[in-house]
């Protein structure tokens, strides 16, 4: 299951691998952010801004079944593992 986690730097939102400036989403002023990538945040906003922790969990995890071929049940194993780390999801102290 670690060949498909993503490496490096991963948007704080989905865990797409930020590797590219393309990849990355803008902020309100037209510039990259390094945070998130293009599919989550664009113009300063999340795209989808009232989706549930685990509404993207079942996003990431048809992704991981329709892009990589990945089992039902390691993809919703991984993703539950990824998604609460990232910046967007992780429980506020």
């Amino acid at each position: 299951m670690d060949q498909y986690r993503p490496q490096g730097q991963i948007c704080q939102s989905c865990g797409t691998p930020l590797t590219k400036d393309e990849d990355c989403g803008t902020n309100a002023n037209g510039n990259k952010n390094k945070e998130y990538c293009h599919y989550c945040f664009q113009n300063g906003h999340f795209i989808d801004p009232n989706i549930t922790i685990e509404q993207q969990i079942g996003k990431l995890v048809g992704i991981a079944i329709s892009q990589l071929n990945m089992p039902e049940g390691q993809a919703r194993k991984m993703a539950s593992e990824i998604v609460p780390t990232l910046k967007r999801w992780r429980k506020k102290k």
